[in-house]
């Protein structure tokens, strides 16, 4: 288990998950590969934020749903 992984993931979502993001196949697979090149950039591997979550598509989704104004 990587608290690293979990706690860059967390802080990552809540500093690039625009409300604005919409929530498609484009938008998540772009908001994706912005993470893990970020997450690579400070020294994250990728497999330190996939052991803490079942999919990064479907987290990375449920935060932009999440966002979405009612």
């Amino acid at each position: 288990m990587s608290t690293r992984g979990i706690n860059f993931l967390d802080q990552w979502i809540a500093n690039n998950v625009p409300e604005t993001a919409k929530p498609d196949v484009v938008s998540v697979d772009e908001l994706t590969h912005k993470l893990i090149a970020d997450a690579k950039a400070i020294g994250i591997k990728r497999g330190e934020i996939d052991e803490e979550v079942d999919s990064l598509y479907r987290t990375i989704l449920g935060a932009i749903a999440r966002s979405q104004p009612v």
